[in-house]
């Protein structure tokens, strides 16, 4: 690949990234059904139509959105998994992802909460495919910790933890405010720990 089709691929990549990041942003504050393809263009400053070069529809770039992310997420417990042996430090680990995840993805998690039944067939079911490995990698995990409970009983638990890390969205501007993203991250950390190993 020469240079300059290098540089045309990198900032395809990057306009592509840009537009995610935007919609997600876009879609959290008014909903999926209150955001146009203008809008979104407006934001990364191209035109509406000019969008359809990186999306078939709006659908399609939700859809886009929360498959990547979805995707993200089973990645990283993989990975998780492969750089630790000890149980205790593939907990930590993937409580440490997933809070960096909420962190930095706190409109996804609104987008998703909200407009996951916007999605198409194909994409919704692509996204709980995907979510249930990413489930299923936490279950692995807690099943080492407590050999004693059931898989159902560590589902719950699972959830939970994400219902805690994840209620972020809704609370973080104002704990960020108070007390730094640093102690954010130790307090989800920590309350995730507790609640897991109990």
């Amino acid at each position: 690949m020469t240079s300059a089709a290098t540089d045309r691929h990198r900032a395809k990549a990057d306009r592509h990234a840009a537009i995610l990041r935007e919609a997600a942003t876009l879609f959290a504050e008014r909903g999926f059904s209150g955001v146009s393809l203008e809008d979104i263009g407006g934001a990364v400053g191209v035109s509406g139509p000019a969008l359809y070069r990186h999306f078939a529809n709006k659908q399609a770039l939700l859809g886009a959105i929360l498959v990547e992310v979805s995707e993200r997420l089973l990645a990283g417990g993989q990975a998780v998994l492969s750089a630790h042996d000890a149980p205790a430090d593939q907990l930590d680990a993937i409580i440490a992802f997933h809070v960096e995840f909420a962190l930095r993805d706190a409109d996804v998690i609104r987008v998703q909460d909200r407009d996951l039944a916007s999605l198409s067939d194909t994409d919704r079911h692509t996204v709980r495919r995907l979510q249930r490995e990413y489930v299923e990698v936490w279950i692995g995990i807690l099943s080492t910790i407590h050999p004693e409970r059931g898989e159902e009983d560590l589902r719950v638990r699972a959830h939970a933890c994400f219902g805690l890390i994840n209620s972020t969205p809704h609370t973080v501007r104002a704990a960020r405010s108070r007390s730094g993203e640093r102690d954010v991250r130790g307090i989800l950390h920590s309350m995730a720990r507790a609640s897991l190993t109990a």
